[in-house]
């Protein structure tokens, strides 16, 4: 039988971790202590919930985002394309009160 072990140079024994597909797709997407987001983190993670590799819930908890907070990015992402991801264009399309989109 054959022993499968590896050895570092000064001879100790050190395991191997293979990362699975998915894990080494959760290793492309923003940290989970990300504070600063900006256009393409905010649309990594809209488009990883999308494509299954994260629920909402796990996204929202990674990243602590409210549901509100995630679905707005999604919908901002929807309509407005990733320049509505921008912090600063944020009140050019959220709808007021009135139900109406705002105009300049």
């Amino acid at each position: 039988m054959k022993d499968n072990a590896s050895f570092s140079s000064d001879g100790e024994q050190v395991k191997i971790v293979r990362l699975s597909d998915k894990q080494r797709e959760l290793n492309k997407l923003p940290p989970p202590s990300t504070r600063r987001w900006v256009v393409s983190r905010k649309a990594q993670v809209v488009s990883a919930v999308r494509t299954g590799l994260l629920s909402i819930n796990e996204a929202c908890e990674r990243y602590h985002l409210s549901m509100e907070e995630f679905r707005s990015w999604a919908r901002l992402l929807d309509e407005h394309g990733p320049r509505g991801l921008r912090a600063t264009r944020v009140q050019e399309y959220r709808m007021p009160s009135n139900g109406r989109q705002t105009s300049n």
